[in-house]
């Protein structure tokens, strides 16, 4: 299989730790987002979207979507689970999930900031409007997880959520916003990164890591 991704994807760095979680191997092809390889006719010919990841397999097949892809992981690579077997549980996991990867890193990612350049504001506009949706998307977060006992977002064992969390919190800190005031979502988070999956995903931990 082949991930194409980019280091500071964190849609793409989601998919990686679901990969690292489930212990299954492939090769990764980088698209530099900031050099507009997405675009590139070949690219656009496996992801109409021109976004990463996608998900490349053996057969040919190709998905897209990084919650889709690790969807597929889970009933594909069943162990170990990354929903709950309980079905309300399930639902308030990927409500923390989509949450994130739904309603707060679209509205912050490249492709905004850069039409937020576009329309005339300068860089420090694009920064707080990034910080900001950071800050509204896991104040969120924070009360979803708030009543979940740890040490993850939703118990004893890393699931959807904290895979969607850790990236998340990684472009809060990029952004600036004092991530201080979500004490729960940073318990989940340091559980997470006490595991290789989570620390071998990290943007700096890539090969094509700037």
């Amino acid at each position: 299989m082949k991930l194409h991704g980019y280091f500071r994807s964190s849609a793409a760095w989601r998919v990686r730790i679901a990969l690292n979680l489930k212990g299954v191997d492939v090769e990764h092809v980088s698209h530099h987002l900031r050099h507009g390889e997405q675009r590139d006719p070949a690219y656009l010919a496996l992801n109409p979207q021109g976004l990463v990841p996608t998900l490349e397999l053996d057969d040919g097949t190709v998905l897209t979507q990084s919650l889709a892809i690790i969807e597929w992981l889970d009933e594909t690579y069943p162990e170990p689970a990354l929903l709950p077997n309980d079905a309300l549980e399930r639902a308030k996991v990927r409500a923390f999930a989509q949450a994130i990867a739904c309603d707060t890193h679209p509205v912050q990612n490249l492709k905004v900031l850069n039409r937020l350049r576009a329309l005339g504001h300068d860089a420090e506009v694009a920064l707080a409007w990034a910080a900001n949706v950071n800050v509204d998307g896991l104040s969120a977060c924070e009360q979803l997880a708030t009543n979940s006992p740890g040490p993850f977002c939703f118990g004893a064992k890393p699931s959807l959520a904290d895979i969607c969390l850790v990236p998340q919190l990684g472009n809060a800190r990029r952004f600036k916003v004092d991530v201080a005031q979500f004490p729960r979502l940073l318990q989940a988070g340091a559980a997470a990164m006490e595991l290789a999956a989570f620390r071998d995903a990290t943007p700096d931990r890539q090969a094509d890591a700037e």
